[in-house]
């Protein structure tokens, strides 16, 4: 689906290969090049033999980890889990008000040490592809790419930036002979993409900090497209957030790396970013207020009760819309 975020126009086509005759020739399209790490741990505790699930989201500077974990209300610091290849995580801290669950039952976030300490080796070998919850069954060997973007680089992210799925090598080339420039920025995706609103205002609601990083190379495209008028067309809202972030009045797209807390909902006054690739989006997700603040609240409803009457695919394996 293509939206116009001026008119509240729709168009459908019926697949995502029809997008390069869509994009404008000299459009600067910004990917985020983060690739999922096997970031799911299964884990024993050594007291009860009672079974866990982390999900680890970043490392830390002393080597520990933030991590969501199920079962929070059992958490306790000092708790021992035994996890595969004689690894023990030990619980540090385990703190609800800071990070409320993901639905009913769902994972929270605690502070984990682990003996000996886990990098991106380790997850490779025994680690589990964090597949979205709503997939109820376990991952598979070829979810270890086909969960991926097929130019994701950079490992770090707990999901993967899900509006990437859609391109193949096929598409970008078209892209490439249209005349459009791909450039790259990284944000880690975690809890702070996909984490509902549950607070009673929207003001209320806290995003959980991301890490990104800008290259100069892309910090000088994006100054140049503005400076030409040329669009620039964030790829899913990972990229979205990242320009956003990055972005200093006066300055343009600062180059470099910073974590990132952004809520965009609306009201918001987008600084860097034109056009939007992305999924369709839940209730009651930052994604969607983050979308209806780009096209307009009025807008979004009417194109997802559109998108709902035709059958559109939602979550992070479906469909996808261009808003510009």
């Amino acid at each position: 689906m293509t939206l116009d975020r001026r008119s509240g126009a729709v168009e459908h086509f019926p697949s995502v290969a029809r997008l390069p005759e869509l994009v404008e020739p000299g459009t600067l399209m910004v990917f985020n090049d983060s690739r999922v790490r096997k970031a799911r741990l299964f884990a024993t505790a050594l007291d009860t033999g009672a079974k866990a699930e982390f999900l680890l989201l970043r490392r830390l500077a002393d080597g520990s980890w933030e991590a969501a974990a199920t079962k929070l209300k059992k958490q306790r610091p000092g708790r021992v889990y035994e996890l595969p290849g004689g690894v023990r995580a030990t619980v540090l801290a385990a703190d609800p008000a800071r990070s409320p669950a993901i639905g009913a039952g769902g994972p929270d976030t605690v502070l984990l040490a682990f003996d000996p300490p886990v990098d991106d080796d380790y997850l490779e070998r025994s680690g589990h592809v964090p597949l979205p919850p709503y997939i109820k069954r376990a991952d598979a060997p070829e979810d270890e790419e086909r969960y991926q973007t097929v130019y994701s680089r950079e490992v770090g992210s707990a999901a993967c930036p899900t509006a990437g799925l859609h391109f193949t090598e096929e598409i970008l080339a078209a892209l490439d002979a249209r005349g459009v420039r791909r450039v790259a920025v990284t944000l880690h995706v975690g809890l702070g993409t996909f984490l509902p609103v549950r607070s009673e205002t929207v003001e209320g609601h806290s995003m959980h900090e991301e890490e990104y990083s800008v290259s100069p190379e892309t910090a000088r495209a994006v100054g140049e497209a503005k400076a030409e008028g040329r669009p620039v067309l964030a790829v899913g809202t990972t990229s979205m957030r990242t320009l956003e972030s990055a972005w200093a009045e006066g300055e343009g797209l600062r180059a470099g790396q910073g974590s990132t807390r952004i809520f965009i909902y609306p009201g918001y006054r987008f600084k860097a970013v034109d056009q939007l690739f992305t999924n369709f989006h839940t209730p009651k997700s930052t994604l969607l207020m983050l979308v209806s603040a780009f096209a307009g609240r009025d807008h979004v409803l009417a194109a997802y009760a559109e998108a709902v009457k035709e059958r559109y695919r939602f979550f992070s394996y479906g469909d996808a819309m261009l808003i510009r």
